[in-house]
């Protein structure tokens, strides 16, 4: 992922190419006129650049064509609003930038991975950039004090509009499903997508998602690449012998030892056992055999991960398989008071260190390119407001999965059965967010069958200045609150990729820093397209783990991993991590804090519920948002090089 850029409107005024960039050795493309239109950091193979008539279009990530395709498509397009068209049909996850005349239009993905801010310059230039703070260092933006606040008493189940909301003063976010619209004068948005309508059964919507899977890894290139497009994947199919049905991929599949382990191709991947990123590493591991996967080995006795880790390994006998053992990798928590970067508050500061080491380690075994299987969970799991519509449409078949899903979550009758009958707009949800914010919490077994993920509560260390400052933006929110998706299984799935997914950006940058590019196939458009296309009630059930998934690439992943049906518990590490840096922790706002400083925690309370007895890990999901807060904050109020730790 570029390390960022700021877009331009062709007008008198813009700064020129000197020191007001924050960017060592920017790169730049001018608008004809020869003014600056684009200013950043991005590797050369990052960028597709063509001009077609009257139109100009600039592609910047990963997007696996070439320049001539390129160009084919762009032939169709003669004002900004054709680019519509072409953002749904160009594979892969990046930013879209176009310009006629002295218009400029810009976007991003609609996962969210990929987003577009916006500000003024002194002169009321509108500008855009694909960070949040770049646009603060161009402009001299301090912290957002309510944002802020917002962020410290809601947490990190907090959905857009309100998660996407810039914590720098004047710093605007574009949503995800809208673009840009730059004038010399103003900048407006403009939604530009919509999610498909769920209609595809489960098999014609696995075949869907398995040719957005195959195209999506298959962008990533790599040593063996066939280069022969989708469809050549798309049919081969694995045949349990250790081989694809195509061919061998070469010898010796046992798990290696780290001072052995190497990558020509410069290609690594997770590989945990589990169905999301094995899934990756046997759809990258068909065009470099020579893949390295990784992951960490567990602590918990109960964690059956490892068995299945090796089984897979044992079907890849051309690539290489990398496992770091508990004693190498740094614990849960180590250094909490780090910072990310100064884009956003980031929500998983827990395992920063260990993220940091993961980069390190596959950097020095030769990765320059590694595959996670972030936005899985997101896109495949279970969201129980599927079950609304369903309730609606098709009560016989909600009866069963309601059965269904109470027998496997435990979920009480008549919490569930309110919650089914309740026909709340999403403005009314809001509201309710707001009155309910100092609140009893709900039942811990029961599911949310509304809009959001979860209800809002404010943990009992926030101040009542904090509290009255969000209470007053959820209700402002309620306003002009719209949904996701008409139905509140996908308006889930949604708001959970747009959570997540900038935080999934900044991991991004934290590979970036070790020479790693992280690559995540699961946030690109058109897969995320392609799961939405089913219908809710069949991509997920309380029956199966993740049937889209698992029918999708069925013949392609060993079935052993596609039907197993249990998860890894990695409770330990949290517990023991918890206890090696407990004191750290509490230091971290004992003194100094910024947060206390702002009038919005109790320092006092955060100690008592940090040594208070932890029934489960909410607690430790509520305080890593929190030191995520702080330490952001810290880099906020004193001037860093953009991205600097």
């Amino acid at each position: 992922m570029s390390a960022g850029f700021v877009v331009l409107p062709d007008t008198p005024g813009t700064p020129p190419l000197d020191d007001a960039y924050p960017f060592a050795a920017p790169r730049l493309i001018p608008h004809p006129s020869g003014r600056l239109w684009l200013v950043g950091s991005w590797e050369p193979d990052e960028v597709r650049h063509v001009t077609v008539g009257p139109v100009r279009v600039v592609v910047i990530g990963r997007c696996p064509v070439t320049a001539t395709h390129l160009e084919q498509l762009c032939r169709r397009v003669r004002t900004l609003a054709d680019v519509d068209a072409l953002a749904r049909e160009l594979p892969g996850s990046f930013h879209l930038v176009a310009a006629a005349g002295n218009a400029v239009r810009v976007q991003g993905s609609v996962s969210g991975l990929r987003q577009v801010f916006h500000a003024r310059l002194d002169g009321g230039i509108p500008v855009a950039a694909d960070r949040a703070d770049a646009l603060a260092a161009l402009t001299g933006a301090g912290i957002d004090e309510r944002t802020l606040a917002l962020r410290v008493v809601c947490g990190g189940l907090l959905p857009p509009p309100l998660s996407d909301r810039s914590a720098w003063t004047g710093v605007s976010t574009v949503p995800a499903d809208h673009c840009l619209l730059l004038e010399p004068d103003r900048a407006r948005e403009r939604r530009w997508w919509s999610p498909p309508a769920p209609e595809l059964g489960l098999a014609e919507g696995a075949s869907a998602v398995r040719e957005a899977l195959v195209a999506a890894v298959e962008g990533l290139g790599g040593a063996g690449s066939t280069g022969g497009g989708a469809a050549g994947v798309a049919s081969a199919s694995y045949d349990g012998s250790g081989s694809s049905a195509e061919g061998g991929l070469g010898v010796d599949g046992g798990l290696g030892t780290a001072d052995r382990l190497s990558t020509e191709s410069g290609l690594s991947a997770d590989m945990s056992g589990g169905m999301d990123s094995t899934s990756l590493a046997f759809l990258a591991a068909r065009h470099t055999p020579d893949l390295l996967t990784f992951r960490w080995a567990e602590a918990e006795a109960g964690n059956d991960d490892a068995r299945f880790a090796a089984l897979a390994a044992a079907e890849l006998p051309g690539a290489r398989h990398l496992v770091v053992p508990q004693s190498e990798l740094p614990s849960i928590f180590t250094d909490p008071a780090a910072l990310a970067d100064t884009e956003r508050p980031y929500l998983y500061t827990r395992s920063q260190a260990r993220m940091r080491h993961t980069a390190a380690v596959l950097a020095a075994h030769g990765s320059r390119r590694h595959v996670a299987g972030h936005g899985a969970d997101e896109l495949f799991g279970r969201m129980p407001g599927y079950l609304h519509r369903l309730a609606r449409r098709h009560p016989l078949t909600l009866l069963r999965h309601l059965r269904g899903s109470r027998a496997l979550g435990r979920w009480p009758l008549w919490g569930c059965l309110t919650q089914l009958a309740r026909a709340e707009s999403v403005a009314q949800w809001w509201r309710a967010q707001a009155d309910d914010l100092t609140a009893p919490p709900p039942p811990a077994r029961l599911p949310s069958i509304g809009w959001g993920l979860a209800p809002l509560r404010a943990p009992a260390w926030t101040t009542d200045a904090a509290v009255d400052t969000a209470r007053a933006a959820l209700r402002a929110t309620a306003e002009d609150a719209r949904p996701l998706a008409d139905d509140r299984g996908p308006h889930q799935n949604l708001a959970a990729l747009r959570i997540t997914s900038p935080a999934y950006r900044q991991v991004s940058r934290l590979f970036a820093a070790e020479g790693v590019r992280l690559e995540q196939p699961f946030l690109d458009d058109r897969v995320v397209e392609a799961v939405l296309s089913v219908r809710p009630h069949e991509r997920t059930t309380p029956w199966q783990y993740k049937p889209l998934l698992a029918r999708s690439m069925r013949g392609l992943v060993p079935d052993a991993v596609l039907d197993r049906t249990t998860k890894g518990d990695f409770g330990a590490d949290l517990r023991a991590g918890r206890q090696a840096n407990l004191t750290a922790i509490i230091d971290v706002f004992s003194s100094h804090s910024v947060l206390a400083d702002l009038g919005l925690i109790d320092p006092g309370a955060v100690r008592a519920y940090l040594l208070a007895p932890q029934a489960d890990s909410s607690r430790d999901i509520a305080v890593e948002q929190l030191l995520g807060c702080e330490s952001w904050a810290r880099a906020a109020r004193r001037p860093l090089p953009l991205g600097s730790p």
